[in-house]
């Protein structure tokens, strides 16, 4: 069987071990005769399904006992409509602009209320992380958003913003995972599985209980309702059970491996192999300045987009995929999620040698 290095930003690569074990049990769960695929969600064995994936992310991230853990479907996409259908009363928020998906997050967010953008990286194309040490926050505020890490760009926040008090909301679908986060700085967090979680088809929720509305306007949809959710379990509908199952095997899997710190380790250790080489290269470049960059997301060009699309196409024979950058800037982009192995890095940074010297005039 032969395996590529997949460097998607999304859906991205799965943990082999993961893999292998669900296909094990993919006829026959637990001697029960049936997949995971087939089992009713209202069964026992379901129940600890669910109930298992939530307690160990919960112990994975540290998650405090005042905070819910949803388990939903939609996409982080979803969120920008849910998050100030929930949260917004004085239907005023402020948001912090630093990619595509956190700009699309703000305009979604002004069919429900007044936005306020307090922070943007717009105008340098967001190639870095604003400022955000002492910003001028809305005194109305219900909360303040930010995109923790930007897949498209490669660039991430290593300081929180000062929010002066104002509740903080995270998207967090691209770092979930990858680093320690203390998840009580935050009043919400979401995050799309499909990068560092498992398939794509679940959005997780972290939400402190003190911000579950029940007094929500007759007219909200009751699947948009973070209160329906929490006291359903997770389960006021029929959830995507097996994308929760492979998403519990992810949490097991971290676990094993000695948790969040030790998944860090090695990813900075594959950042550093795959930067220290860029910033030394005569032919490639990152286009993040240093102090915004993302251990998940590293965005590189040449200054020939011919030669890029050379470089692309050619991947293929050294059992790289998916290293294309996004359409809206172009060149190169390795999305090195925590499943992508040490050796994946090691074996693009070969090529890219092999490419450089072989196309540097």
């Amino acid at each position: 069987m032969k395996r590529v290095y997949n460097f998607s930003a999304g859906p991205g690569v799965l943990p082999e071990a993961v893999l292998k074990d669900a296909a094990s049990e993919m006829l026959d769960y637990q001697n029960n005769g049936m997949s995971v695929m087939e089992m009713s969600h209202r069964t026992p064995m379901f129940q600890k399904i669910i109930d298992d994936a939530q307690k160990d992310l919960r112990t994975l991230m540290n998650i405090p006992d005042n905070y819910k853990v949803l388990f939903l479907q939609g996409g982080a996409s979803l969120q920008f409509s849910m998050i100030p259908m929930n949260l917004m009363k004085k239907g005023v928020a402020d948001y912090i602009v630093t990619g595509a998906w956190a700009k699309k997050a703000a305009a979604e967010a002004k069919k429900f209320g007044k936005v306020n953008i307090i922070a943007s990286s717009e105008d340098k194309m967001f190639s870095y992380i604003p400022d955000v040490s002492d910003l001028k926050i809305s005194d109305d505020a219900d909360y303040v958003h930010m995109c923790d890490n930007n897949t498209i760009y490669g660039t991430k926040f290593h300081h929180l913003p000062n929010t002066k008090g104002k509740v903080l909301v995270s998207d967090i679908s691209s770092c979930i995972l990858s680093e320690e986060i203390d998840v009580s700085k935050f009043g919400l967090l979401y995050a799309g599985a499909q990068k560092n979680i498992g398939p794509a088809g679940i959005t997780v929720v972290i939400i402190r209980e003190d911000l579950i509305r029940e007094d929500m306007p007759v007219n909200t949809p009751t699947m948009l309702r973070y209160d329906i959710h929490a006291s359903k379990g997770s389960m006021y509908n029929t959830p995507p059970t097996y994308g929760i199952y492979l998403c519990g095997k992810t949490f097991q899997w971290l676990l094993n491996l000695g948790g969040i710190k030790a998944i860090n380790k090695i990813n900075e250790e594959k950042a550093a192999l795959l930067y220290d080489y860029l910033d030394q290269s005569k032919l490639f470049f990152g286009t993040v300045e240093k102090n915004s960059r993302s251990i998940m997301n590293v965005c590189f060009k040449t200054n020939d987009p011919e030669l890029d699309a050379k470089f692309i196409s050619n991947a293929k024979n050294y059992d790289i995929v998916n290293i294309k950058g996004h359409r809206s800037i172009g060149g190169m982009r390795a999305s090195m999620y925590n499943a992508m192995p040490v050796d994946g890095i090691k074996a693009l940074v070969d090529y890219m040698k092999i490419f450089e010297k072989e196309n540097l005039k």
